[in-house]
């Protein structure tokens, strides 16, 4: 055999190895070195043997590197309980660049992690000492900046991480005026920090308004329960359309200039969600195949269309929700009554012409809860955290590990899962086959949050 043709196929070889292995310096966002089959892919006899926090162990199906960042221990103030990753995948959990991120408490601690992106390794700094209501945000552009809304006569905050102190950004009631019984619920910041949002009310599904701070123009408001718009700059007045009701969540885009709204209690209306375009009057229903957790970019909203197929993902405009494109094609119709409960979508890794992957988890009702039992697999993406492409050029999904969570315990036992600004990064919640141990109350199995490795 000559020299030359050897030398071809050793480079084949090693070519084919790094991508296998993951090895390759060119493996991650926007184009991942991960599988893109449609196979079915069962899970293992068993889960893969867990070390304590801090260890790493590889998915046996799909190669990637998956990093344990609690366990029984982590807890901070009450020992042996859960910890999870944020209610939801919209949440942006990890700092601007990739080398912070913060997870939750039964108790509702926020509890903030350093990490090397390079040695996965970890350490826990420890608790945020701020008197936050709902979950806060990362700032996206600067790594020490973290924003949350104090409940109680609300206002916007922000803590740096690298002094250890607090501040005010904006007090609300400097705007509208809010009763005891009415407090801030989470927030949302636009990818620039030029606006930061919340829902000011009573409670979730009854709370009443979308508060959105502008640090150059003041605030505005839109008051889901009257349809007045008001605020500090913008035109002011009712929306035109006729829906009155409670908020259950609201988002905001990365350009800051649409907030999503997911309908609670209503009094008048059915869609469940709509856009308010903030500079304008315009609130505009989604009423075309709309439901499901949603992702937004800087100016798209993805979401699955929950007809016929879990993956049935569909982009659409935010000034024009009835134009949509399919991101996923060739699909086969699930069966109605083994159709997968839940896609958790993450895009916070997303550029200006939100062309970045969609990165989600997925998870079946179908699942055993028996400890050790491997998850339930009738299809290709069933109980696995993916990526989904959006630059319209294929319809590539790529898998990168099985979830090992069975849901069985509860919402926050749900494989929830946010990305890292980089995109390299995927966190989620399980509880590794009920293979984590009991809560302290006895009541269900722990979980725990775990970092998949995309490439």
């Amino acid at each position: 055999m000559k020299a030359t043709t050897i030398f071809f196929l050793i480079l084949a070889a090693t070519t084919l190895q790094a991508a296998t292995t993951g090895e390759d310096k060119n493996c991650g966002p926007p184009n991942y070195c991960a599988r893109t089959d449609q196979r079915i892919q069962p899970y293992p006899a068993r889960p893969p043997a867990l070390g304590r926090a801090g260890t790493v162990v590889t998915d046996p199906s799909f190669g990637a590197r998956i990093l344990r960042v609690t366990d029984g221990a982590s807890d901070p103030v009450v020992g042996g309980r859960s910890m999870m990753t944020p209610s939801s995948s919209e949440q942006n959990a990890w700092n601007s660049d990739g080398t912070k991120f913060y997870i939750l408490t039964p108790g509702g601690q926020f509890v903030l992690y350093s990490f090397d992106p390079r040695s996965l390794k970890i350490h826990q700094d420890g608790a945020l000492p701020m008197p936050w209501s709902g979950e806060p945000e990362f700032s996206y552009t600067q790594p020490s900046i973290i924003y949350g809304v104090r409940g109680n006569n609300p206002a916007f905050q922000q803590y740096d991480t690298s002094s250890a102190k607090g501040a005010r950004v904006h007090l609300i009631s400097e705007c509208v005026r809010m009763k005891d019984s009415e407090f801030g619920h989470g927030v949302f910041v636009s990818a620039d920090d030029g606006r930061l949002g919340t829902i000011l009310g009573p409670r979730q599904d009854l709370n009443f308004m979308v508060y959105v701070y502008d640090r150059k123009l003041g605030c505005r408001w839109y008051n889901t329960q009257t349809g007045e718009i008001g605020g500090q700059w913008g035109p002011k007045g009712t929306v035109s359309i006729p829906d009155r009701y409670g908020v259950h969540n609201s988002r905001i885009s990365k350009s800051g200039e649409f907030v999503e709204i997911t309908r609670g209690a209503s009094s008048v209306g059915k869609a469940v969600n709509l856009i308010w375009e903030v500079a304008t009057m315009r609130v505009v229903p989604c009423l075309f195949q709309c439901l499901g957790h949603h992702a937004m970019g800087y100016s798209h909203v993805v979401n699955p269309s929950q007809q016929r197929h879990p993956l049935d993902l569909l982009v659409r405009p935010l000034n024009d929700l009835e134009s949509t494109a399919k991101l996923v094609s060739e699909l086969q119709a699930t069966p109605s009554d083994r159709y997968w409960l839940d896609l958790h979508l993450s895009w916070n890794h997303i550029d200006q012409e939100d062309k970045t992957p969609v990165c989600l988890s997925t998870y079946s009702g179908a699942n055993s809860g028996v400890p050790g039992a491997p998850l339930d697999t009738i299809a290709p993406w069933e109980n696995e955290i993916l990526c989904a492409e959006t630059d319209g050029k294929s319809s590539k999904v790529w898998r990168f590990a099985h979830t090992y969570s069975t849901a069985k315990n509860g919402f926050w036992s749900t494989p929830r899962g946010n990305i890292s600004r980089d995109g390299r990064f995927f966190m989620f919640t399980s509880d590794w086959e009920n293979q984590l141990g009991q809560e302290p109350r006895g009541d269900h199995h722990r979980t725990d949050v775990f970092i998949v490795e995309l490439r």
